[in-house]
């Protein structure tokens, strides 16, 4: 995974061209000008300060070329991270989507991150594999007709006792 910059701009829009991929998500192919646009606002980061963005381009290091790509929003109070992925329909069935997830939700582990959270639409079996592999479990809760997937809320840090912290005295 590599950062998202404007300068991804002209290689995703024929990664992302594909109108099969808004199946599930709805709207349409962005053209190159409308995802620089895109871009551009990702890369300037939320305008909300308790949240932030993180959003990579998936690199195939066989091919040297774009693939797709992962994104995190992280709600500092929790905190909490919402991700998704899209992969390009010539990658799609070769590992590359549960690969990048899994590097995501460990990223956001080792980052602090106690709850991941996916909405996923009902009917995608493809992106519900690649949730279930990064360790994400269905719930019971619908948003805009998506499952809410989550993983397991990690327990926060232990403090690790300091010799000679506790005294028999109290």
């Amino acid at each position: 995974m590599l950062p998202l910059t404007v300068q991804h701009a002209a290689e995703m829009a024929t990664v992302l061209a594909d109108p099969a991929l808004h199946a599930f998500i709805g709207g349409e192919p962005l053209d190159e000008d409308a995802l620089r646009d895109r871009y551009t606002r990702l890369a300037a980061g939320s305008p909300d300060p308790a949240v932030s963005w993180f959003n990579w381009v998936i690199s195939v290091r066989d091919e040297g070329r774009l693939a797709g790509t992962v994104q995190a929003t992280i709600a500092h109070e929790g905190p909490v991270a919402e991700v998704a992925w899209v992969v390009g329909t010539p990658w799609q069935g070769r590992g590359v989507a549960t690969e990048a997830a899994r590097g995501l939700v460990a990223w956001l582990r080792e980052a602090g991150v106690r709850t991941v959270v996916a909405h996923i639409h009902p009917d995608h079996a493809a992106s519900a594999a690649v949730a279930a592999s990064a360790g994400l479990f269905p719930t019971d809760v619908r948003q805009d007709g998506e499952i809410r997937w989550t993983t397991p809320p990690e327990p926060p840090p232990r403090r690790q006792a300091q010799p000679g912290a506790l005294h028999e005295d109290g």
